[in-house]
């Protein structure tokens, strides 16, 4: 019979008791606990979810719109407890919840729109096709005005991006990661103009976002969560439309770049 012994880790919510069993290959040995403890978190993610869904399709049939929002807020607030993590956030006064805007942030992780929905999570996102293709959270973005984009079908893209514009002239909040996918180094990618067409149909004011620690957390190359790291939201001040709107695209591009990257902390 094989030996195991059980590690306790103390969360920033919960403390976790998982069993550490031998390893057998280098990877094991060197992350056996989180491996586990990350298992244990997504049968819980993924169960939880579910039932939301559930939830939500129930609700839509209602028309029951303010219970569903605050659901989308209850689903991403207690994906971060199932882990035992909190998040800090910085600069909540500076988002304006009697007038929408056009939130942008750097995109580390699939925990990124989860993060950003406890703020602000009525929310139309625009984001990469292969999110829908997830168990659970696919059906929960389908719900949530996830307006798909395809960086190689041009127009596919300029589609999805006119959807936004409808959707913020209907007066929702409109989000969007500049870089185009998930960076695989932790560094920040070049922005892509997307979001300037956006800012400047929809007359909206922009909103940068920095996310920090996300990619610690469970960045795109890796299986196992970090439960250790420490999550931030950093809510930078309003751009205001007026100001950059007729500026040069590459001046407003340096303009977003620098703000997200003014606070961000790659660890």
């Amino acid at each position: 019979m094989k030996k195991f012994t059980f590690v306790l880790y103390f969360g920033e919510s919960m403390l976790i008791i998982l069993p550490m069993f031998p390893a057998k290959n280098k990877s094991q040995k060197k992350y056996p606990i989180l491996v586990l403890y990350t298992i244990l978190v997504y049968g819980l993610q993924y169960t939880y979810s579910g039932v939301m869904v559930i939830l939500g399709i129930c609700l839509s049939y209602l028309r029951a719109d303010t219970v569903l929002k605050f659901g989308q807020y209850l689903w991403a607030k207690i994906l971060f407890l199932l882990m035992g993590k909190r998040v800090r956030i910085i600069g909540i006064e500076n988002i304006d919840r009697t007038r929408n805007h056009l939130l942008i942030a750097n995109h580390t992780s699939i925990y990124d729109i989860p993060a950003i929905m406890t703020i602000v999570p009525d929310i139309a996102w625009i984001g990469r096709q292969y999110l829908l293709n997830i168990f659970g959270f696919g059906h929960l973005l389908k719900m949530l005005h996830y307006i798909p984009i395809e960086p190689k079908k041009p127009e596919q893209s300029r589609k999805s991006i006119n959807r936004a514009i409808e959707h913020a002239k209907e007066g929702m909040t409109v989000a969007i990661f500049p870089e185009g996918t998930r960076t695989t180094t932790g560094k920040l990618s070049p922005f892509k103009k997307g979001f300037i067409h956006i800012l400047r149909s929809a007359d909206l004011d922009l909103v940068p976002i920095t996310l920090n620690g996300f990619f610690s957390l469970k960045p795109k190359n890796r299986f196992h969560i970090d439960p250790r790291v420490k999550l931030e939201i950093v809510i930078h001040p309003v751009i205001k439309n007026a100001e950059i709107r007729d500026l040069p695209k590459e001046e407003i591009l340096k303009i977003a770049f620098q703000a997200i990257a003014e606070n961000y902390q790659y660890r």
